[in-house]
């Protein structure tokens, strides 16, 4: 009977006050299953709460707009800066107080009113044709990839994605709105294409000749590494960090925040803290191929081959607030067009 509660709950079936049951708590999740549900189920085998998830591809925050009060949500995970944010702004997420999790994450990687916290960190990288271009320099920056050198040599996805907008708000941060849209002009103009498919297209892109030069996160050269139909696009390039003598490599994040009216907040806090942990932390790392937020954590030996680099160290929610200036931006220059 408590499995079959478990699940009306989650599927909106029972009544509101039924997700007070003792010793659970219930997870909104972008993040995949394979990532998230061995952590679960170490969790689980620690403090003897179950977790109940429900994953969507999007929509999450309509879906705590249109349950209110009523939600059974307790925590939500997502990709990126704005998502985050987006759930702080709409105010659908509640503060943390966590010596834990403030000791587990850097001050950057959080939200400066403790709604959000990020849990692992993918690098924004430049990626170059072994063949044609070898290693980028390590003065390269993403500046550079509006020089006439790269003239139809650069293969992005959509700029109004959500890994690109968050790079164009980290540039608008840095450089000013005028200055980034030269930059965005500059950049199209050395597109080999229209931006299209996601980031492992791009690397596939150089792979087969179409571009030298390609913009996707860090992570999915792991995948691609791991994937034998694959693994021939990732060998076919370098990865590089771009900003090395500058203001450092963007780096955006997955991350997590309490639901407004979380039902279960004491397990929630819990389960948050276990997520900022060294088990979590080390989990997220050796399947995803992400960077540890937990300082010390041991990167997985692929990452770890890829070598260091400086991040750049701009906090994310300063980032955050030029989301919409991004978007007007990209608009303003057809950068998908």
């Amino acid at each position: 009977m408590k499995k079959l509660l478990a699940s009306a709950i989650m599927f909106g079936l029972a009544a509101p006050q039924a997700v007070m049951a003792a010793e659970e708590v219930n997870v909104y999740s972008y993040r995949q299953p394979f990532l998230v549900e061995p952590m679960f189920k170490e969790f689980t085998a620690e403090t003897g709460i179950k977790v109940n998830v429900k994953f969507a591809k999007q929509g999450l925050a309509e879906k705590l707009e249109q349950e209110g009060k009523y939600s059974p949500a307790d925590v939500v995970l997502t990709t990126d800066i704005s998502r985050l944010v987006e759930l702080s702004d709409k105010d659908l997420v509640q503060p943390v107080d966590s010596k834990v999790i403030d000791e587990n994450v850097p001050a950057q990687y959080r939200d400066n009113e403790d709604e959000w916290f990020a849990l692992t960190l993918r690098a924004r990288n430049v990626y170059s044709s072994r063949d044609r271009v070898g290693h980028l320099p390590a003065e390269f920056d993403y500046m550079d990839l509006a020089n006439p050198e790269w003239k139809g040599k650069i293969c992005t996805r959509s700029g109004k994605h959500p890994y690109n907008v968050s790079l164009v708000s980290s540039m608008i941060a840095h450089y000013g709105e005028a200055e980034t849209k030269t930059w965005l002009e500059g950049l199209k103009a050395n597109l080999a294409r229209k931006p299209q498919g996601n980031d492992r297209a791009q690397v596939k892109a150089v792979k087969e000749g179409l571009c030298d030069l390609a913009i996707g996160n860090s992570y999915y050269l792991g995948k691609m590494v791991n994937d034998e139909k694959q693994k021939s696009w990732a060998e076919a390039v370098y990865i590089d960090f771009p900003g090395q003598k500058g203001n450092g490599t963007h780096v955006n994040v997955s991350g997590m925040a309490m639901a407004k009216y979380a039902p279960n907040k004491e397990n929630a806090q819990k389960l948050m803290e276990f997520l900022t942990g060294d088990v979590a932390q080390q989990m997220y790392a050796e399947v995803n191929y992400e960077y540890p937020v937990k300082n010390g954590v041991k990167r997985s030996e692929l990452v770890e081959s890829w070598g260091e680099f400086n991040a750049d160290t701009l906090p994310l929610d300063k980032v955050a607030q030029y989301h919409s200036a991004a978007i007007k931006l990209l608009d303003e220059v057809k950068f998908d067009l």
